[in-house]
């Protein structure tokens, strides 16, 4: 019977601590992580063809490609995901129509703005701005995707002593 007791007991304990758990991973902020796994999954089975053009050093080249790893592609917006728990209340939420905006100036937290245009609850764009500063770098990442459309990634980087660099990626699906 103490078995049995302890069975029952060790199996509330478990249940309890899964539901706490569940809890605390809902997301405050838009899940842009999910979001682009979700799309990494779908742009994978759909493979479509993308034209994607960089400029850098003053040239820019242009080609067709297929993408082989849609998450390797899609990283650096998946990596701007502002569910972070140490970032919990870190941005103020405000909307403009059908575009929600999370921003913040906590100059620790490198993501400072992330917008999100729906339309019928359907993510019809997101626009991220990221900005890392410190006594010896400074950078500035602009990231916008449209699903099916264009996904962009404009980068602009100052290292002290040196010339700043700038680079832009544009990927337009067929």
């Amino acid at each position: 019977m103490k078995k049995l007791i302890l069975g029952v007991f060790v199996l509330l304990l478990f249940s309890c601590g899964q539901r706490e758990s569940k809890q605390t991973s809902t997301p405050n902020y838009f899940d842009i992580a999910g979001y682009f796994a979700a799309e990494a999954t779908r742009l994978q089975k759909a493979n479509p063809t993308v034209v994607k053009q960089v400029f850098a050093k003053g040239e820019i080249e242009k080609k067709p490609t297929k993408i082989a790893d849609w998450k390797i592609e899609l990283a650096g917006f998946n990596n701007a995901d502002i569910n972070k728990a140490s970032w919990r209340g870190e941005f103020a939420t405000t909307s403009d129509g059908n575009t929600i905006i999370y921003t913040t100036a906590n100059p620790k937290i490198p993501i400072k703005k992330v917008d999100i245009i729906k339309i019928n609850d359907q993510v019809k764009g997101i626009k991220i701005i990221q900005s890392t500063q410190n006594s010896l770098y400074t950078s500035t990442d602009t990231l916008f995707y449209f699903p099916d459309s264009l996904y962009t990634v404009q980068s602009e980087q100052k290292i002290k002593l040196l010339s700043k660099k700038k680079y832009l990626v544009i990927g337009k699906f067929k």
